[in-house]
C-alpha cells in the first residue's frame, strides 16, 4: 500500500470519528437542554425546596423518597418523563399524593432536598391547582363536582361558589374556586377530574402564581385603609409630589 493511500485512509478514519464524536456530543447537549427546559414543570414531592435549582443541587437521585412512598405516587424520572433524569417527581393525573400525615418521603431524604422542617402535610406546597373554565363541566352548567369531592381539604383549598349564568339569564352553576393559600398541590382534584384531559390541573407554584410587585401599594381589604406610605409623612416633597394625584381610571375627569 502506498504512502498516499495510507494517509488518505487515516484522514477518512479521523473524519468519521470526528463526525461521530460531534453527533454524540450534540445528542447529549440536546438531551441536557430538553431536560433543563422540562425542569420548571416537574411536580416535586412534599417539602421539596421551592427553588428548583437548589432542589436539583441538593437531590442526589438516591430514590429513598420514592421507596418510602406507600402509594407509588413518586417516581424517578426517565428520559421520556419531562423531568431531569433520576429526580423524584409526581404525575398526579395517574397517581395523586395521598398526603400521609407522617410524610415518610421527607423523613427518608438524606440531604435536605426535602425540607425536614415540614411536619404538617397541610402546609406542603407541591403545586397549585388551576381550573380551565372552557372545559370544566361544572362551569358549563352540568353537575359534576368531582374535583370538589376529591379534595382532602374540601371547602378550604377547593370551594364551590354559586354563580349566575349570564348566557341564559335564568340558570346558575357552581364554579370550582381554589384558594392558593391553602391548596397543597396534592393532585387529588386532577386525578378525579372526569374530562378526557383534566380541566383542573396542578402546576408548580412559580408557574401557576403571578406576583404583584413590590412597587405597588395595595389597599388593605380588611380595613379599607391604605398601607403605610413609602415615605414618612413629614418627609420633604418635591414639586411633582406636591401636586394631587389624578385618578383618571376611577373618577370622571373633564379634560
Amino acid at each position: 500500500m502506498t504512502k498516499t493511500n495510507t494517509s488518505r485512509r487515516a484522514f477518512l478514519t479521523g473524519g468519521f470519528r470526528g463526525t461521530a464524536s460531534a453527533a454524540v456530543v450534540g445528542s447529549a447537549w440536546t438531551a441536557w437542554v430538553e431536560e433543563a427546559r422540562s425542569a420548571p414543570l416537574a411536580l416535586r414531592p412534599p417539602g421539596a425546596l421551592s427553588d428548583e435549582r437548589r432542589f436539583q443541587a441538593a437531590c442526589i437521585k438516591c430514590g429513598e423518597c420514592v421507596q418510602a412512598c406507600p402509594y407509588d405516587t413518586l417516581r424517578l424520572a426517565d428520559v421520556k418523563d419531562g423531568a431531569p433524569v433520576g429526580t423524584p417527581f409526581m404525575s398526579v393525573r395517574n397517581v395523586a399524593c395521598e398526603m400521609c400525615e407522617d410524610i415518610p418521603c421527607v423523613k427518608r431524604c438524606p440531604t435536605g432536598a426535602l425540607d425536614k422542617d415540614l411536619s404538617d402535610i397541610k402546609q406542603a406546597r407541591m403545586g397549585l391547582a388551576v381550573v380551565d373554565a372552557s372545559s370544566c363541566l361544572s362551569m358549563q352548567g352540568l353537575r359534576c363536582e368531582a374535583c370538589h369531592r376529591a379534595c382532602p381539604l374540601i371547602d378550604q383549598a377547593l370551594k364551590l361558589t354559586y354563580e349566575h349564568q349570564t348566557q341564559t339569564g335564568k340558570h346558575a352553576y357552581f364554579r370550582p374556586t381554589v384558594d392558593p393559600e391553602v391548596c397543597t398541590g396534592c393532585g387529588q382534584c386532577e386525578h378525579a377530574c372526569v374530562t378526557e384531559i383534566a380541566a383542573i390541573r396542578v402546576l408548580p407554584l412559580h408557574v401557576a402564581k403571578g406576583k404583584i410587585g413590590e412597587h405597588y401599594r395595595m389597599r388593605n381589604h380588611d380595613t379599607g385603609a391604605h398601607p403605610t406610605p413609602i415615605q414618612p409623612a413629614d418627609a420633604p416633597m418635591n414639586d411633582r409630589t406636591e401636586q394631587p394625584t389624578l385618578d383618571y381610571l376611577n373618577t370622571e375627569v373633564e379634560f
